[in-house]
């Protein structure tokens, strides 16, 4: 119960800062409400959770509480609900003046409502579908546990334990890389309450939805067209790429086609890392966070498109207008400054959200800023998002946070111009290729909105920022979200361009060709997503677990686990903190994992009492757990001169599991 209350009092306040950025009336541009209450949720997620954050970080630092979440949500809640009940007192007629004009156009009302509902039903049914607890056994799906990992340990080191000043779960003991904020957020709710996979999927289910709603608008605000928008969600979900079509011509030709599409579990794909599901909707569903960050961007870019439209509303022409566009006061003077302040620092705030999604929207905005009026506007923008950036990064991590270095080509095998442009097509089939064809028929302010939207996918070929350059795919993703739009409008285009006769069904056939090939590989991946998710493809933890009990009762905040190499599990959900968990999180986030591997190697299978306690010590590992038949790194462990040295303090039920003080 007090998990939604909490949800509740950051919509409404959301709707105070929404108030704020959506001061104008702009009903020539569809229905605001697919964009106002997204954008409060979101805003209001940020401002009540970093400020419970904030508090609990300080009274557990500063004042040595044991349980500061407490105190955190009890200031922040009850000044929250003081400022929304003096807020109606004040007003009550009308909270909150920004919900006047929300519904502008009602004759599509309807229809968009219903787009929506079925939207939140598909999405809410795919998030329980790979998640969620029955009987007290966590189900996760095979195809997004390993994302999982990671982030249920992170939420439960906050609901479970006291994790402040924040540490990374699978590496602990030191700083924090990895944004951990929505992480944070769900842990907190399972503090106020809320059953983990609840509080995990709902937040999930209100940010993608919250996204695409703002997605929608966009492409309304565009082309006028309410099946412009709808198309476009559909490719939102269903990419394009060649694999399938690659797979269906190699299995036609070894005769097995029919029993192959009918037992196949995994992701197909001919390219590097394409089976991991880099390129479908499986991203949204093992990353969550990314929606989150994607919803406070689409915002952005909503409420900049303004300044964009008063760019290209100029009446000069080609390299005239380009000009103007550097050289004329309107295009640098700000338009409206206080609007540019809170989107810097909303944005600036979810950098420990999902920092992929702050890079890419800052991007899309600069993309925004070369043909736009107000360019200051932007730049303050900017500056306001990085200096918040950059606070956090010196708060959270010792040293630099990302080691940006040219890369050009990403994941091309051929680095040649001609081969990336190949990689681009294996991956995307014609969708972001076709895109030029698509640019002849735009106007001068759909073209500049393209150029920024594309700007994330050159990134991703041009700029590597961790060990892994893997990472960059979400730089793609978000190009594809975002360009989808200029696709839904030309699928409309060509199935209306001829009004009758055999035009008429001629550019039906070619629009109904066009979209089976936008989308059949992306369909064939939902059916894998389906299949490698489904009862007899889920990992299982055991909630009521007595191992996970001990754990989160008798470790502190600054106790380090040696365990061997774990994912998710009972150990993990206790939310203590693992010397050495899965090493390909804590690599991928730039931890040394090489160095503690080692270390770790050293003290399971050491043969010398005295050396075992100097490198226990040298490590600050402070309790050691011994698994039955255990190795680690592929080396066979030992535990007689553990047993010699270290005191037992736990022994599992079935004896499988043992642990040690030291």
């Amino acid at each position: 119960m007090l998990g939604i209350i909490y949800l509740i009092l950051c919509i409404l306040t959301g709707m105070e800062t929404a108030g704020c950025l959506f001061s104008r009336k702009t009903a020539e541009n569809g229905n605001r409400i697919w964009v106002i209450l997204p954008t409060a949720f979101g805003t209001g997620i940020l401002l009540l959770t970093w400020a419970v954050y904030i508090i609990s970080w300080m009274i557990s630092v500063c004042a040595g509480a044991e349980h500061p979440l407490f105190y955190g949500n009890l200031i922040v809640m009850t000044v929250a609900a003081l400022v929304v009940v003096a807020r109606f007192l004040k007003k009550k007629r009308n909270i909150f003046p920004v919900t006047e004009g929300m519904i502008s156009r009602k004759w599509i009302i309807r229809k968009e409502t219903v787009l929506f509902v079925v939207l939140t039903v598909f999405v809410t049914w795919m998030m329980f579908y790979v998640f969620h607890m029955k009987d007290g056994i966590l189900y996760s799906g095979f195809s997004v546990f390993g994302d999982y990992a990671p982030h249920t340990a992170m939420m439960r080191s906050f609901s479970r334990g006291n994790n402040f000043p924040t540490q990374y779960p699978h590496y602990g003991g030191q700083d924090v890389k990895y944004h951990f904020m929505f992480q944070f957020l769900v842990g907190n709710l399972e503090y106020l309450g809320m059953r983990i996979d609840i509080g995990y999927n709902l937040v999930s289910i209100l940010s993608l939805v919250g996204f695409l709603m703002i997605l929608y608008a966009i492409s309304y605000r565009m082309f006028r067209s309410f099946w412009a928008g709808a198309v476009a969600l559909a490719f939102f979900f269903f990419r394009s790429g060649t694999a399938f079509w690659q797979y269906l011509w190699e299995h036609l030709q070894a005769g097995d086609l029919i029993q192959t599409l009918q037992s196949n579990t995994a992701f197909i794909g001919y390219t590097t890392n394409e089976n991991w599901g880099l390129w479908n909707f499986n991203v949204y569903l093992n990353q969550r966070h990314l929606a989150f960050g994607l919803l406070i961007v689409a915002a952005a870019v909503w409420i900049f498109m303004e300044w964009l439209e008063a760019g290209c509303a100029h009446n000069e022409k080609g390299l005239r207008w380009i000009r103007g566009r550097f050289f004329f006061r309107e295009a640098w003077v700000c338009k409206n400054v206080e609007t540019a302040i809170l989107l810097g620092v909303f944005l600036g705030l979810t950098a420990f959200w999902n920092g992929a999604a702050l890079i890419g929207g800052l991007l899309i905005l600069a993309g925004f800023a070369v043909f736009s009026d107000g360019k200051l506007d932007y730049a303050i923008c900017a500056a306001i998002a990085v200096f918040f950036s950059e606070l956090q990064s010196k708060i959270f991590v010792a040293g630099s946070v990302m080691n940006p270095s040219f890369y050009w080509g990403f994941l091309a095998d051929n680095k040649s111009l001609s081969g990336v442009v190949w990689y681009l097509t294996e991956i995307s089939g014609f969708f972001f290729i076709g895109l030029f064809a698509v640019l002849v028929f735009l106007k001068r302010k759909e073209r500049a909105v393209l150029g920024g939207f594309v700007l994330p996918l050159a990134f991703a070929f041009l700029v590597s920022l961790t060990p892994d350059i893997n990472v960059n795919h979400k730089y793609v993703m978000i190009s594809y979200a975002f360009t989808a739009i200029f696709w839904g409008w030309a699928m409309r285009g060509i199935f209306l361009a001829g009004k009758e006769g055999w035009k008429k069904w001629t550019g039906r056939v070619v629009c109904g060709i066009l979209c089976i090939c936008l989308t059949l590989t992306g369909i064939y991946d939902y059916v894998i997503i389906l299949r490698d998710n489904d009862t007899g493809h889920r990992m299982t933890v055991n909630m009521n677990s007595s191992l996970t009990d001990w754990l989160s009762e008798n470790l502190h905040k600054n106790d380090l686990l040696l365990t061997p190499e774990y994912t998710m599990n009972e150990v993990t959900m206790s939310g203590v903190m693992l010397y050495c968990g899965w090493p390909y999180y804590a690599w991928s986030a730039g931890y040394d994992t090489n160095y503690r591997a080692q270390q770790a190697v050293r003290i399971y299978t050491m043969d010398d009492p005295y050396t075992l306690e100097e490198t226990v010590k040298q490590e600050k590992i402070t309790y050691i757990l011994f698994e039955e038949d255990m190795q680690f790194e592929q080396q066979q462990c030992r535990e007689d001169i553990i047993k010699k040295t270290y005191p037992l303090v736990y022994t599992s039920e079935d004896g499988r599991i043992r642990i040690y003080e030291t």
